[in-house]
């Protein structure tokens, strides 16, 4: 492996999101960042909200990490009965994986009501009881007498009315980048069929086949977080269309920013790798209920999605310095956008020490998964709400579905 390609390769890894997050944000408190503004002070009123609501969820102060299975709202998901830990795994990280990627932003419109509990569900929590159902029905499963099971090659023939069905879309109820979420989930079924290396090391292709994986590199039964996000990357990146891919290696949620300089060709390259760090503090669970710990959880980084982010702007952490620029739409790799989303990831670090101070719990029982769930997420939702019909984001964002 070359220099140019091992530094792209570093790319790849939670060290280098806070790594490049951390300088965006030192940048822009020197005034070097264009169409931003830093006010750290506000940082304690963030604190102050994101400890506030954190008791308000949990007055017990025992907090799940944040993950997809917080979402699932309508019920456990049906999984294989029977005592085999690995194929429990196996069948959760089918649902875990597909579900994630299809979590972007779904809409102010979009609605989900459930047969099975009678509630109606919306945004995340909606895309989550939606994608269970379509789950637990067989629908990403190629053996009608094993539905709760993902195939690779059940995925790479998705029809999109399938989805489209499965999330009730029509002209009164319509789902943002509908298209591309069955794109890529088509390209993820055949990503699966291509590397049976990595997903087919136990059973047929299937996205739960990482599971095997992952147990057969925990050492003493330990793995560190930051492994399930390289494994991650190395396994998913090419399901990402239209994202930047140098040297032959595929980059994912990756984009260019003008100010972060280097001499080699990760120049003004900033790694964010959202939805994939949102999957591995969603598989922590599944691999920990299979009898293996997880370790370093905080080797990963906070989320760049727009309720954190969306947290800082309406508190005041960050501001624009063209108020007219939120009344725009902007394109995800627009440098405003790149910017905004990187420090987002910084400024969860500076705030996590604060928020474990008024709440009185250490860092080891508090790590930024906590946090997350707590905490910063809600915050942001909350003030969304608060300042905007339908409690969208603090802009418009273009998104085709894969990347908030």
């Amino acid at each position: 492996m070359d220099r140019n390609e091992d530094a792209l390769r570093r790319l790849l890894s939670a060290a280098a999101v806070r790594e490049r997050a951390h300088e965006m944000l030192d940048l822009a408190l020197a005034g070097e960042i264009e169409g931003w503004r830093v006010d750290l002070g506000r940082l304690e009123a963030a604190a102050d909200l994101t400890a506030a609501v954190t008791r308000e969820n949990y007055p017990d102060l025992v907090i799940p990490l944040h993950a997809r299975a917080r979402h699932f709202v309508a019920g456990e998901p049906a999984l294989p009965a029977g005592g085999d830990p690995a194929a429990r795994a196996r069948s959760a990280f089918d649902l875990v994986i597909v579900s994630v990627l299809l979590d972007a932003g779904a809409g102010p419109q979009w609605r989900y009501r459930d047969s099975v509990s009678g509630r109606t569900f919306a945004r995340s929590e909606g895309l989550a009881v939606a994608s269970q159902r379509l789950f637990e029905a067989g629908a990403f499963s190629a053996d009608p007498a094993a539905p709760a099971r993902v195939d690779g090659a059940a995925l790479a023939a998705l029809d999109e009315a399938v989805l489209a069905a499965g999330f009730q879309v029509c002209s009164a109820n319509p789902l943002l980048g509908l298209e591309g979420r069955a794109a890529l989930l088509r390209r993820l079924g055949s990503q699966v069929v291509a590397r049976p290396d990595l997903f087919a090391s136990a059973d047929s292709p299937r996205p739960g086949g990482l599971y095997d994986i992952l147990a057969e590199r925990a050492g003493d039964g330990r793995l560190p977080a930051p492994a399930i996000l390289e494994l991650l990357l190395e396994a998913l990146g090419p399901i990402w269309s239209g994202r930047l891919t140098l040297e032959g290696v595929a980059l994912g949620d990756c984009w260019r920013h003008p100010a972060l300089r280097r001499a080699d060709s990760t120049d003004r390259l900033v790694p964010l790798h959202k939805l994939s760090q949102w999957l591995a503090y969603s598989l922590i669970e599944p691999l920990q209920a299979s009898g293996l710990e997880v370790v370093d959880i905080d080797g990963l980084t906070g989320l760049a999605e727009y309720r954190n982010g969306g947290l800082f702007v309406d508190i005041g952490v960050l501001a624009l310095a063209d108020p007219a620029d939120s009344d725009r739409a902007h394109q995800v790799s627009e440098p405003l956008i790149v910017a905004w989303r990187a420090m987002t990831v910084a400024l969860l670090d500076r705030l996590a020490p604060l928020v474990r101070e008024r709440l009185g719990v250490g860092e080891a029982d508090f790590p930024l998964a906590r946090m997350l769930e707590g905490g910063t997420w809600a915050a942001g939702r909350r003030l969304a709400a608060e300042r905007r019909p339908g409690g969208g984001p603090p802009f418009n964002i273009l998104s085709d579905g894969t990347v908030f």
